[in-house]
């Protein structure tokens, strides 16, 4: 009866051990399949580059004595100014040296800045009601001075916009704020552009027109 009994209890542990066992055989197979699905979907996965910011819609009037109210207009593709400013001052800095700040009009500019990063370097931002024009950006270089830039708002329709960068980076004129241009393009919309509105000469600017 004790032999029987023992048998049982040996039985018993070693029918134990036996399962146990199992049980940890299938859980190490489980974690090596587990182990390589993962590293063959990390091996799977798209590698996507990097997209650049696309490049700022400028139009600048050439070096000269005859500056008019602006240097020049630009034309972003929308009123984030921490998107818009970066491009912009890239564009500008190997033409007039490095931007340091600009000031806005708050007017058109939903959020404000204090500071913008580009290229190694901060930029401060600022705003100033009324002494801005709400249709101008002012940019100051600390080697070389200041420009005073129309901002074509980013919903204009590209012929109405053509005609206000060519009106802003004429040579000689036309002595109009930027506010005064946007009225006057918006009444020839439909139209041909005004004489305060001419078309763009070689000589008269540089368009740097970002795609």
């Amino acid at each position: 009866m004790g032999s029987t009994e023992g048998i049982s209890h040996t039985g018993f542990h070693t029918g134990s051990f036996s399962a146990r066992d199992e049980n940890r055989v299938a859980a190490k197979a489980a974690r090596r399949r587990v182990r390589t699905m993962s590293a063959t979907s990390h091996q799977l996965l798209p590698h996507h580059e990097p997209v650049a910011a696309p490049a700022a819609r400028l139009a600048l009037k050439t070096d000269g004595p005859s500056r008019g109210l602006l240097d020049g207009a630009w034309w972003p593709r929308s009123r984030d100014l921490l998107s818009e400013l970066p491009a912009l001052t890239d564009a500008l800095d190997p033409l007039w040296g490095r931007i340091t700040r600009i000031a806005v009009n708050p007017k058109y500019w939903p959020v404000i800045p204090h500071e913008i990063p580009v290229g190694g370097h901060v930029v401060k931002v600022g705003w100033f009601t009324p002494e801005i024009d709400p249709h101008k950006l002012l940019l100051l270089s600390y080697d070389t001075g200041r420009w005073d830039l129309l901002v074509i708002p980013p919903e204009t329709e590209t012929e109405s916009a053509a005609r206000l960068m060519a009106a802003a980076s004429d040579y000689d004129g036309p002595p109009l704020t930027a506010s005064d241009l946007i009225a006057e393009a918006g009444k020839y919309e439909d139209g041909p552009a005004p004489a305060a509105v001419p078309a763009r000469t070689e000589r008269a600017s540089r368009l740097i027109n970002g795609t």
